[in-house]
């Protein structure tokens, strides 16, 4: 999953307390420049012609690299196509366009990802491998009213946050990030919502494990797509279609003789469960795992029946986190109460919008991150007792765990990022 993880933006490197903006970083008026130069060259396309899907195609995805985008989204509507690309993690509308008379967009999208295209009736899922731009594309299409709808989902953008300290985590988590990974069995989980980031975290992670064993230690990976290559590390790609699942996967690496696993999503009861295993039979295991919070992750688990005390004596940590758009320089301090959004917070900065950063307000993304660590032994008593998640992140606090609103609202006092993208992220039930 692409994500862009940044530290700068307005307060970038102040203290509490500072509100004034920093610079902004340029890729904001690339993506203006990128956005004037694609519907100049879909403009000039001809729907008569019969390369002309090609065309489009070919175009939409030299944009798509450009802009570091991570979805496209092409909508069949009853005059033509609209289409969309995620900004920042946003959803933008890049503009609508005609059919082709002769070829057919999602057909040529089709052909790219060597799916079928005379069945239209039916989702489907397909890769293009894009070796012009490096990286792959993973390709959906799904029946709508006014034909197949495409989602372009790309891999392999995050060329700088490669490392633990270019994510932007706070010191001390990356400092407990850090510490796990120095364990020799046990779990580590990443967890978030879609597109909160986990897949960059997972790969900074394993490249941590590989700059710092040198080649000592023995490292497989299982992943559903591979999104990005690492050097050191054996990865395999789940192939359902030949019989080569998660599970089965699995249960094959273990004969590989592993030190370290990555799984690259633990999305079923069979797959959780048999890494929780692995991670007590001597190696240390890293997987993604959709969950809330940290807290809520733990009890999912149980809640797919892994048993209490196989989640109590595999899981080592847990980390969870979201990411915030960060404030552009155009931004304006604010004292309207509505612009608090109910926040226990003295001062705020709130998105105004100009040429820098496509009038959105905003520029780049900043990660907030919360660190569940289950080595102890209070937490351990509350996961044997199957206790809730609320009950789990009550203790887990008062072990010294940092919740992410605690973390968003000091973004928020430093001007990094406004309450509105607070609560678009976290949702209204946040609390300070």
């Amino acid at each position: 999953m692409t994500t862009t993880m940044s530290t700068s933006g307005p307060g970038a490197g102040t203290g509490p307390g500072a509100i004034a903006p920093s610079p902004d970083a340029p890729r904001s008026i690339d993506l203006i420049l990128e956005r004037e130069n694609i519907l100049a060259r879909l403009s000039r396309l001809s729907p008569a012609k019969d390369a002309y899907a090609s065309e489009f195609v070919d175009s939409l995805l030299d944009f798509a690299h450009a802009v570091g985008t991570s979805d496209v989204h092409v909508q069949p509507t009853r005059l033509g196509v609209e289409v969309k690309f995620r900004n920042d993690g946003v959803l933008e509308t890049l503009g609508n366009f005609p059919l082709g008379a002769n070829s057919s967009i999602i057909s040529r999208l089709k052909v790219m990802s060597r799916l079928l295209t005379y069945q239209s009736d039916v989702p489907q899922e397909g890769r293009i491998e894009s070796p012009n731009h490096g990286r792959e594309i993973r390709v959906s299409t799904f029946p709508t009213l006014h034909g197949e709808r495409g989602v372009l989902r790309f891999f392999g953008h995050d060329k700088e946050f490669t490392t633990l300290d270019e994510l932007g985590n706070p010191t001390a988590v990356t400092r407990q990030i850090r510490d796990a990974l120095l364990e020799t069995s046990g779990a580590v989980l990443i967890t978030g919502p879609a597109g909160s980031g986990k897949s960059t975290t997972l790969y900074a992670c394993l490249r941590h494990l590989v700059n710092f064993n040198k080649g000592s230690r023995s490292i497989v990976s299982i992943e559903d797509p591979i999104e990005v290559p690492v050097e050191g590390v054996a990865q395999s790609q789940v192939n359902v279609t030949a019989g080569f699942d998660l599970k089965t996967g699995l249960r094959s690496l273990m004969r590989q003789d592993p030190e370290v696993i990555i799984v690259g999503e633990i999305r079923d009861r069979d797959t959780a469960e048999f890494a929780i295993q692995a991670s007590l039979t001597g190696q240390l295991l890293l997987a993604t795992f959709h969950a809330d919070t940290a807290a809520t992750a733990v009890t999912r688990l149980i809640e797919m029946q892994i048993e209490p005390f196989l989640v109590r004596s595999g899981l080592i940590a847990v980390i969870n986190q979201r990411l915030l758009r960060s404030l552009c320089v155009c931004s304006k301090e604010s004292t309207n109460v509505e612009d608090f959004h109910g926040m226990d917070v003295e001062r705020v900065r709130v998105p105004v919008g100009c040429m820098r950063c496509n009038r959105s307000g905003y520029a780049g993304r900043l990660i907030i991150s919360e660190y569940l660590d289950l080595r102890n032994a209070g937490l351990g008593s509350a996961i044997l007792m199957k206790s809730d998640s609320r009950e789990l992140y009550r203790l887990a606090i008062g072990c010294g765990m940092v919740p992410l609103v605690e973390q968003a609202a000091e973004m928020v006092r430093q001007g990094k990022t406004s309450p509105a993208e607070v609560r678009r992220v976290l949702g209204s039930g946040m609390r300070t």
